[in-house]
């Protein structure tokens, strides 16, 4: 028969101290998202045995730190890895003859369960405008709500609704933003005006700078809190329009880029402004994960080929997304611009202005041109 010795206090006042050290490491892991995993590292490295105290702590303190380094290293990679998600659709190409082919005038796909891309088609609008829903656990974010104002012709909050969630018997808050001022991209506000807890970011410059909180426009970042881990950052990206902004969201390392890049025309307003634009998220980008930039419309078909200007029709489009590499092509782009039109393998930079200028110059020089032909036959048939 085994007697046991029961301990007395000096002899255990190592085993103590171990046991307060490892509630220090104990209480690291608390903040872990997953307390199984910290588990079952904490138990590879302990064998709890009748030996005696010092070995005992020496195997605690030992197998606990390396527990927890392995768990906080792992948390942080995983949570640095954006969430997955699918572009696996067609999008409404439009039709020749709209009216022979009637078409549902919103396509929604889910890019993951919070993430949403919506879709106006081409037969309801030729902008065919592309909008975002990207919902947390407090509020809900939609950015940009499309060309299309009637909610007869465009269901738009109808569908935002149905996909809201609840919280507390009522829908999520949401916050309705744009990338820019533009018509395209706000005519569908007035759907949302007298909706309960929904809020309305402003459209002209100084509305957008208070509301975010900008005070050196266009320098800083801002962000907007959707609860659950996560945010959004919002990046003043001027140059197609003073007010424009994307949106980077932490949750899918998704960059909303608006009509600041897209597989489309980029149509500039202040070339310098834009480069500067490019640069800065360039920047941004350096430290944070990018899944795929995703922008307001799509204008290019496979080819590299633009549609004719107000198409309803899209046959063979582009995909939606864009890859880094044309974000970090796009500043030496704007180097070499000649400041009326250049070509990029996924987007095309235009200056519309210059080129209605241009085109006029063009016209009239052309029209002078068809006088002075005109008069000068004349003079010659005179007797």
């Amino acid at each position: 028969m085994t007697v046991q010795r029961r301990p007395n206090q000096s002899s255990l006042e190592p085993t103590l101290r171990c046991l307060a050290s490892l509630y220090e490491n104990m209480s690291i892991a608390r903040h872990a998202r997953s307390r199984q995993r910290w588990l079952s590292s904490f138990s590879l490295g302990l064998e709890i045995r009748m030996r005696p105290q010092f070995l005992i702590c020496v195997r605690w303190k030992v197998g606990t730190g390396v527990a927890a380094s392995i768990f906080v290293l792992t948390a942080t990679l995983a949570s640095s890895q954006p969430a997955p998600g699918s572009l696996d659709v067609h999008w409404n190409e439009g039709a020749l003859d709209c009216t022979a082919t009637p078409q549902n005038p919103l396509q929604v796909h889910t890019y993951e369960p919070q993430t949403f891309i919506l879709r106006q088609s081409p037969c309801a609008t030729f902008e065919a405008n592309f909008l975002y829903l990207l919902i947390g656990s407090d509020k809900a974010l939609l950015i940009d709500t499309g060309a299309v104002a009637d909610p007869k012709e465009m269901p738009l909050a109808k569908m935002i609704l149905e996909l809201l969630p609840d919280k507390n018997h009522q829908k999520l808050p949401l916050l309705v933003a744009h990338t820019h001022r533009h018509l395209d991209h706000r005519a569908g506000d007035p759907q949302f005006a007298s909706l309960p807890s929904v809020q309305i970011v402003p459209i002209d410059l100084e509305g957008v700078r208070v509301f975010f909180g900008f005070t050196n426009w266009p320098n800083g970042i801002a962000q907007v809190d959707l609860g659950g881990g996560r945010t959004v950052d919002v990046i003043p990206t001027p140059g197609h329009n003073t007010t424009h902004v994307s949106f980077y969201d932490n949750r899918t390392g998704l960059l909303f880029s608006g009509d600041f890049l897209m597989p489309a025309r980029l149509l500039i307003e202040d070339a310098a402004a834009y480069r500067e634009s490019a640069l800065r998220v360039v920047e941004f980008l350096k430290t944070r994960p990018l899944t795929h930039i995703l922008g307001g419309h799509i204008e290019l078909n496979t080819a590299g080929q633009a549609y004719r200007f107000r198409s309803q029709h899209h046959p063979n489009e582009r995909r939606l997304e864009l890859a880094k590499e044309d974000l970090t092509a796009l500043p030496a782009a704007f180097e070499n611009f000649n400041g009326f039109y250049a070509r990029h393998p996924n987007y095309i930079l235009s200056n519309p202005i210059r080129n209605l200028v241009a085109q006029a110059i063009i016209a009239l020089a052309v029209l002078i041109f068809i006088v002075w032909g005109v008069r000068r036959l004349l003079r010659r048939r005179r007797p």
